[in-house]
């Protein structure tokens, strides 16, 4: 199944994964780190929860307008139906309710359509079956941390499959934890009617630019259904081990994790959007886990939970996407030297200083936490690490990461200054000192850019990011000519390849999709605005739904890598305020 063919349904507690078929594909409870329930999409045993035709003819996904509720229409000889999914999310008593659980409502449209309905959860990567049994109206399935029930007026006879016609709506219901013990379809309608509005009163109060208003309201949602909001994490996909590409050579990985790298693009997408909450607890979550770490070695991803634990091991008796495994649980990249990091903790905390809303977080406390994180970017800047890109060849000294770096020292000497603090003035003079080692050693003079190593010749789409960062004014011809040899060297029918060097898995042969929007941004920035939005229009979204993957080739258009990728919406949301006009040019 292509990941074209799959709709995200969530509350920010968990996320399914929808084919057009009707079957739940993939699905993690109770939270996005947790195994599978349903796995099929890694493995034709790996269980489904199928609402579907009974010919396996497809349907045709939407979503509900400007909401997270999916619709999947059928249409058979005999008649057509249609399947509406959705996690029910909305606030209730003061608190927003976001139960672990998934909504099926089968209605039928014409004729009187055969359906067919089968769950079959597995119990997590054993992949055996749980026990089941039948009560009246519900079937439930033993051996879980927490009771799972499917609830549902439909005869429990035809819940294995058998076909039978479609007479009236009908509701299929899976909890996690309590069951449903109230009339089914009047809750069911509540809830429907609940979420419907919760997610349509979000995006209303999202800020949008003029232009590509609606791929960035999806992907606004799509953001949204990565974060955790128990904890305020925010994972980087809900899925692990989809390859970069059919011949990724090993290239799965495990995303069901928080990386820091992604943190300040993130939270800073969510201030395009104008959304406060998401921003408070992630920043939140952050401060969490910098005070875990006592002597800030901080790690390039965490659970959501906050913790480290993410041993990476294989699931050999998992096939893997399409067979392309291996299937991954946990990730190595945690071990990792990953340098830019704290350029990007710092990023991502100094709206507590800048922000008057951010009132509650600003302390003293929080003051020599930005400050221990700078005068620890300054100390590993310019030393070598496995990078951005988390490269399992040999470490060099990355130049992003040193710019990062930079980044997060510059802004605290700024804030330092503004402040009084004593600090100040150490803090600028190093950072501009690191700024020029910069300048002196990344600028490749035979390439005629900055390259993506001190002292290399070999060029990387994070070099992108140096305007974006601002290490050079966006009139500076360094930054044009970077971003002109960037694109000499990457790009490919529109598409920009992140890099096109042997990472230790061979040369990459997708692009790398959030780095076409870095160039969107970074074109916008040096005042290519033109050009800006002909590559935007160019790297629209492949999904009909508007999700967006990891990567993508750029012969097939086809997506690959984890999905949908929260970078990759993070991008596209930057992608699009750059390239747009202002509301005022335009009303």
């Amino acid at each position: 199944m292509r990941l074209e063919d799959l709709g995200l349904v969530g509350n920010c507690q968990f996320a399914a994964l929808i084919s057009r078929q009707g079957g739940v594909e993939w699905c993690c409870l109770p939270r996005f780190d947790s195994e599978p329930v349903f796995g099929r999409l890694m493995d034709p045993s790996g269980g489904t929860f199928l609402v579907g035709a009974a010919r396996g003819q497809e349907g045709t996904q939407r979503y509900l307008e400007n909401t997270n509720v999916l619709e999947t229409v059928f249409t058979a000889p005999d008649g057509q139906f249609r399947v509406v999914d959705f996690a029910p999310r909305f606030s209730m008593y003061g608190r927003t309710f976001r139960p672990t659980a998934l909504f099926r409502i089968i209605e039928p449209l014409q004729g009187t359509p055969l359906v067919r309905v089968s769950c079959t959860p597995v119990l997590g990567w054993s992949k055996q079956r749980p026990q089941r049994s039948q009560g009246s109206n519900h079937i439930s399935f033993g051996g879980f941390p927490s009771p799972l029930r499917l609830t549902t007026d439909v005869p429990l006879s035809f819940v294995d499959g058998e076909p039978f016609a479609l007479t009236g709506r009908r509701i299929m219901a899976l909890t996690w934890g309590d069951p449903i013990e109230e009339p089914l379809a009047p809750m069911t309608d509540r809830f429907l009617d609940a979420t419907t509005r919760h997610w349509r009163h979000w995006v209303k109060q999202c800020n949008i630019p003029p232009l590509y208003q609606r791929e960035v309201i999806r992907s606004a949602l799509a953001l949204k259904l990565c974060c955790f909001e128990d904890t305020g994490a925010i994972v980087a996909a809900p899925t692990t081990s989809i390859p970069e590409s059919p011949d990724s050579a090993g290239r799965t990985w495990d995303y069901r994790y928080c990386w820091l790298r992604d943190s300040f693009y993130t939270l800073d997408a969510f201030r395009l959007l104008g959304q406060f909450e998401e921003r408070e607890k992630f920043i939140d979550y952050l401060l969490t886990v910098a005070e875990r770490e006592q002597e800030l070695a901080l790690k390039p991803l965490y659970r959501v939970d906050g913790s480290d634990q993410t041993p990476e091991m294989i699931k050999e008796h998992w096939a893997g996407y399409e067979g392309h495994g291996p299937v991954r649980v946990g990730n190595a990249a945690v071990s990792h030297l990953q340098h830019d990091v704290f350029g990007e903790m710092v990023l991502a905390l100094t709206p507590i200083f800048l922000d008057e809303r951010f009132v509650q977080e600003r302390s003293a406390a929080s003051w020599r936490l930005l400050e221990r994180l700078a005068a620890r970017a300054l100390k590993v800047a310019g030393t070598i690490d496995a990078g951005l890109w988390e490269l399992r060849s040999a470490s060099q000294v990355h130049t992003f990461s040193s710019v990062m770096c930079w980044a997060g020292a510059d802004r605290v000497a700024k804030l330092a200054e503004q402040r009084g603090a004593p600090s100040a003035a150490e803090l600028t003079r190093q950072a501009a000192a690191l700024r020029e080692k910069i300048l002196a050693e990344a600028w490749s003079g035979s390439k005629k850019s900055f390259a993506a190593t001190h002292g290399g010749d070999v060029l990387d789409a994070a070099l992108l990011q140096l305007v974006t960062l601002r290490l050079l004014p966006g009139d500076d011809q360094r930054m044009h000519d970077t971003v002109d040899a960037v694109r000499r060297e990457l790009e490919l029918d529109g598409w920009l390849y992140r890099y096109k060097i042997d990472d230790g898995f061979g040369t990459p042969t997708v692009a790398f999709t959030l780095c076409t929007y870095w160039l969107v941004e970074a074109l916008a920035r040096i005042g290519k605005m033109e050009e800006a939005r002909a590559v935007l229009e160019r790297a629209r979204p492949q999904s009909p739904l508007g999700l967006i993957a990891e990567d993508i080739d750029p012969k097939t258009k086809r997506m690959w890598g984890n999905f949908p990728q929260a970078y990759s919406h993070v991008g596209l949301i930057h992608a699009a305020f750059a390239a747009s006009p202002p509301w005022h040019e335009v009303l």
